[in-house]
């Protein structure tokens, strides 16, 4: 996809993601991607539409934004409202921005 989401801004944000908010990846999959029964998620793609994990044996779960990202500094923003959105929805304590 042209726009800010070469791949290697891609992989970046994927391997940024899996290293440091992986649990928060999980939130946001059992509450917003309609699996509350996953035990692991791996952000697998992510686009202007939605970011994207790879759920226990394989399927893929995309979330959207909920608006049409253009740039890379929004990512940061969009992953953070969906986490706090995944807490709220879950009854779990939210941190504080990460």
């Amino acid at each position: 996809m042209s726009g800010p989401f070469t791949p290697d801004v891609v992989e970046a944000i994927k391997r940024h993601m899996n290293d440091d908010h992986a649990a928060d990846g999980l939130l946001i999959v059992r509450a917003l991607g309609g699996r509350p029964e996953a035990t692991t998620a791996t952000t697998s793609d992510v686009d202007a539409e939605a970011i994207e994990f790879t759920i226990d044996g394989g399927e893929r779960v995309r979330v959207p934004w909920g608006q049409t990202l253009t740039e890379r500094p929004q990512v940061r923003k969009a992953v953070v409202r969906l986490y706090n959105e995944a807490c709220a929805r879950l009854g779990v304590p939210a941190r504080g921005e990460h």
